[in-house]
């Protein structure tokens, strides 16, 4: 089943965000490349593509685990969690519909 990762990032972030980045990429690599990754990215601070120093406030990740409990886990042990960049994280089950 998918599950939905939202995560909020602590105000002030975008260094430690940076500085994790690398690890928290690999992690996503390797769920695309168990074809378990349906989307992933973050939320820019404004209406930007890029939004430069104004930086993120979260991120999304929609991924295929086989428990609420392993999407948890999973989630616990993002790298930026430790580097401080996440105040809240929220896990729940998510039903694709379309497309």
């Amino acid at each position: 089943m998918y599950y939905m990762i939202y995560a909020q990032d602590v105000p002030n972030s975008l260094g430690n965000r940076l500085k994790a980045r690398p690890d928290h990429v690999a992690r996503l690599t390797l769920l695309a490349n168990e074809g378990r990754l349906l989307a992933a990215g973050p939320t820019p601070a404004i209406d930007a593509h890029d939004p430069g120093p104004a930086g993120f406030t979260g991120s999304l990740i929609v991924a295929e685990f086989g428990s609420l409990e392993q999407a948890q886990q999973w989630a616990d042990a993002d790298p930026y969690i430790s580097a401080g960049v996440y105040e809240k994280v929220t896990v729940k089950p998510f039903k694709k519909v379309l497309p």
